[in-house]
């Protein structure tokens, strides 16, 4: 057997050994920042967001920039193929800022033009994106989180409003300041990870954070490889393979 058909076979048992049971794909970057100024550039959420995209088709995204300043919501959301949403709840509302500057206090939109989502954290301020049919993957940009030891967790709920997914997406160790800018995916792995809304949980004393740039993809829109299971399957193919061969 050659060296690319035992490496293959051996991702693919070792996949096999470990079940067909999976778990979100998360994709996090975080650009620290260490005054309340905007950041010239955001290398390493810019390339979380790359990782996270690579992975769909056609994603849609909702930046705000369409959203009249100042609306508060629930405000309505288009993300294209993954169909429409609503953003609900919540004390948010839509700010806006000039290019390359920040709102006087850390929050500016990311990656690009002048219009965010600005919400204050904790207690009523949860806010949640609910969705029109089943989808399979959701990104976005947070701002100015954790300054004051803020953190933020996202849930994934089904249809029956059933929290399928818990993560979080900044702690208060995560050592954002001021500023700083994360970008933070998630991809089902699975039929029963798809989730039909996105609650965002907030802490923080006094605190408010910026989101922007939010994405969407239906499960028709994910490029990925195989399923576990049907690498196991071909992992085992090719193990008769070089067996047989050995025979030979």
């Amino acid at each position: 057997m050659n060296n690319s058909i035992r490496f293959f076979t051996a991702a693919a048992l070792a996949t096999c050994a470990v079940g067909i049971a999976q778990a979100y794909t998360v994709y996090s970057g975080v650009d620290g920042n260490g005054a309340e100024v905007a950041l010239a550039s955001t290398p390493n959420s810019a390339a979380a967001e790359m990782a996270f995209k690579l992975n769909l088709i056609g994603v849609g995204t909702e930046n705000f920039e369409s959203q009249v300043t100042g609306s508060t919501t629930p405000l309505a959301l288009n993300f294209g193929a993954a169909g429409n949403a609503t953003l609900q709840g919540g004390t948010g509302f839509v700010n806006s800022v000039a290019a390359g500057s920040t709102n006087g206090v850390g929050r500016y939109s990311v990656p690009g033009g002048t219009q965010y989502f600005e919400t204050v954290a904790g207690g009523s301020s949860t806010f949640s994106i609910a969705f029109q049919q089943d989808v399979a993957a959701f990104g976005f940009y947070g701002i100015d989180i954790g300054d004051i030891s803020g953190t933020v967790k996202v849930e994934f709920l089904n249809a029956s409003d059933i929290v399928v997914g818990s993560l979080a997406v900044a702690t208060a160790t995560t050592g954002l300041q001021n500023g700083s800018v994360l970008y933070f995916g998630a991809i089902a792995q699975s039929n029963a990870e798809l989730f039909r809304s996105v609650r965002f949980i907030s802490t923080g004393v006094d605190d408010f954070f910026g989101f922007d740039s939010f994405s969407v993809g239906a499960q028709s829109q994910i490029s990925r490889v195989p399923e576990p299971a049907s690498l196991a399957l071909i992992g085992i193919a090719l193990l008769g393979l070089g067996l047989s061969r050995r025979r030979v």
